[in-house]
């Protein structure tokens, strides 16, 4: 929509003002690790991170969330639905390309209102990633080095100032009223090309194929002897779905008080790789093995949602490389395919 500048030296104010109207969320450091926590000064704000062990998708989809509250005296049900006002601070590109798909996700079909009711009371403040965030990250590759159409502000660092793009309405609105932001001069331009042009060479692409021929691999991979190594070096603890910006797989529960009266039902985060995802009625497990469930996994990430919401379900953000303690990425994982697939291994998926 239009485009100002903001010193670095306002950011304080700033973040003090919008803490007047509204939660503040953002990346904060926490001993080696950053996490995204509200913000109750400004000094706690890091935008200059590498990367958080849990996405910003946390606000969005709790961990744990309260869908209603019930009673067994005349069978009452109250929807929990009272979503704050929250502004989201510095975001990964990264990790708007995951919410954009969470948006398609929670509006299409039937729709999720709780998450509905988050996301519009909800305002993302997204930065421009300058420098790759950890060794395990592939954002070139995916295409999600470039913020998508969905922020309502984002920044860009330019040495002392932030250059701040305003994509919509609710954009506007975190800026009206702060004065020490500026319409931007003709040099303005010229530094940001210049940040921009600079950025791109310090990212490497780190397939060995194009992202674009990946839903074709996987289907041509389906019955790989490599998902079976897998499922021998997967622990089946469920970390990399934990981390995951675009897994939204849940359970839900009852819990109720002492005098069974009363009580709520809950939705918390599930994983696809535990043992227990699968097990339905009768004691089938239909997906058994840690070998279907990694092929699964990657499959949802790399074919999957694409066919189902018209994008790719994996960012290239890294975390899950970050988190699993047995080494099993995405990166080596179809870098892995698609060598075999080369060599004529007999993968195809019809037989």
């Amino acid at each position: 929509m239009s485009f100002r500048i903001m010193p670095k030296a306002a950011v304080p104010d700033w973040i003090t003002w919008l803490r007047s109207r509204y939660r503040v969320v953002g990346p904060r450091q926490l001993k080696d690790q950053f996490v995204f926590d509200e913000i109750n000064s400004p000094d706690e704000l890091s935008l200059d991170y590498p990367t958080s062990i849990l996405p910003p998708k946390k606000y969005l989809l709790p961990p744990t969330e309260e869908l209603f509250q019930f009673t067994t005296k005349g069978m009452h049900t109250k929807a929990s639905l009272e979503p704050r006002p929250t502004v989201i601070m510095g975001v990964h590109t990264c990790d708007m390309h995951a919410i954009q798909l969470l948006d398609r996700v929670h509006n299409t079909g039937y729709a999720d209102q709780h998450y509905q009711a988050r996301r519009q009371n909800t305002y993302l403040v997204s930065i421009e990633c300058l420098n790759p965030c950890t060794e395990h990250s592939f954002c070139k590759d995916m295409g999600t080095l470039s913020v998508p159409e969905n922020f309502d502000l984002h920044l860009t660092d330019l040495g002392d100032e932030y250059g701040v793009d305003i994509g919509s309405e609710k954009g506007e609105e975190l800026l009206r009223g702060f004065a020490s932001v500026w319409d931007p001069t003709e040099e303005d331009y010229r530094h940001v090309n210049q940040v921009m042009a600079e950025k791109w060479p310090r990212f490497s692409y780190r397939f060995n194929f194009d992202v674009t021929e990946l839903p074709d691999l996987l289907a041509l991979s389906t019955k790989s002897s490599y998902w079976n190594e897998l499922g021998d070096l997967c622990l089946g603890c469920g970390m990399c779905t934990k981390v995951c910006p675009t897994c939204y797989c849940f359970n839900v529960k009852d819990e109720v008080d002492l005098s069974l009266t009363e009580g709520h039902r809950v939705r918390i985060w599930d994983s696809c790789q535990v043992d227990e995802f699968a097990l339905v009625a009768g004691g089938h497990n239909f997906r058994s093995t840690r070998a279907l469930r990694q092929r699964h996994r990657f499959f949802r990430k790399g074919k999957y949602q694409l066919e189902a919401y018209g994008l790719i379900g994996c960012v290239g953000c890294g975390r899950c490389a970050a988190a699993c303690l047995v080494h099993i990425t995405p990166v080596k994982t179809f870098n892995e395919l698609y060598r075999r697939h080369k060599q004529g291994e007999a993968v195809e998926a019809q037989s």
